[in-house]
């Protein structure tokens, strides 16, 4: 991530190789419950095979039936944690999560351009599966002028997607894709609209728009109440599968594979008594629940 060993690119170009196991940074929010924020995004690297790191900006007191409490750390020790870690560790891909407020971002904003990482997945994690709320009103401005255009890929689902941009919530394939070509003209080079249960469509369906158009990823609708840390998950798998992928769309499919597969295996976990975790390491432990060697 420090810029004095950052390949450069062309802003719409192929994203960066390695021959190495990648190194992916979260920059986010710590979930006790396991099934989002750092914690899911530490488990989606470790399943897709890229060595993780972490970087905390809050803390929350949650369970899988909601959010009781955030505490989020100081501006200083957030810059403190990532200038130390950069100027260590190589990272290849970065995924950035749910920030709380407004000074977390412009922290996190300044970070990136003091260090110019390879590759950013944005997550705009503004209000949790249980409903609360994660991002302050005032935090949305800042993510929008200062966030979006130094990121590589802003990973919204649809009501994040219209919080962003003012707009009403889209309920159908077309809005989904204009609220996408409005995002990149704020800035954001590659958007990926999350429709998910949303959006009127057989499947689940997401939108997905960079320089060369709009594409649909389209998969198969998984009957769960277990979809806790979906989006984490989704755009940790992104980072973690970027540096060896020929380009973003084939990560993004690849990313939204996994998770899908995640979903499917879900209900197997039983965690909690409300919206439970996506199973991450479904590939990796059988049917009693032991890992494979």
């Amino acid at each position: 991530m420090d810029h004095t060993s950052v390949p450069s690119r062309a802003p719409d170009g192929p994203p960066p190789r390695v021959s190495h196991p990648p190194v992916a940074l979260t920059i986010a929010t710590s979930d006790p419950s396991g099934g989002a924020g750092i914690q899911a995004d530490l488990k989606t690297f470790s399943a897709l095979g890229a060595y993780g790191t972490a970087v905390l900006v809050a803390l929350t007191a949650q369970n899988t039936r909601g959010v009781t409490g955030i505490h989020v750390l100081p501006q200083e020790f957030i810059a403190q944690q990532l200038d130390t870690l950069v100027e260590d560790v190589a990272v290849d891909a970065v995924k950035i999560g749910m920030l709380a407020d407004a000074d977390v971002v412009r922290t996190v904003a300044d970070a990136l351009e003091r260090h110019r990482p390879p590759a950013v997945v944005l997550d705009p994690v503004m209000v949790a599966t249980s409903g609360d709320r994660l991002l302050t009103t005032d935090a949305v401005e800042v993510l929008r002028s200062r966030l979006l255009p130094l990121v590589d890929l802003v990973t919204p689902n649809l009501p994040e997607a219209a919080d962003l941009l003012g707009r009403p919530v889209a309920h159908t394939v077309a809005e989904a894709e204009e609220h996408a070509r409005a995002l990149r003209e704020l800035g954001a080079r590659r958007v990926l609209v999350k429709g998910g249960h949303h959006v009127q469509a057989a499947e689940s369906l997401d939108v997905y728009a960079d320089a060369s158009g709009v594409h649909h990823l389209a998969a198969a609708r998984v009957e769960t109440k277990n979809t806790h840390g979906t989006g984490c998950t989704l755009s940790a798998a992104i980072a973690a599968l970027l540096p060896r992928r020929p380009d973003w769309l084939t990560a993004v499919r690849d990313a939204k594979d996994y998770v899908t597969a995640a979903l499917a295996a879900a209900d197997s976990l039983g965690v909690g008594s409300g919206s439970g975790p996506v199973h991450h390491f479904h590939a990796w432990w059988d049917d009693r629940g032991e890992g494979r060697p």
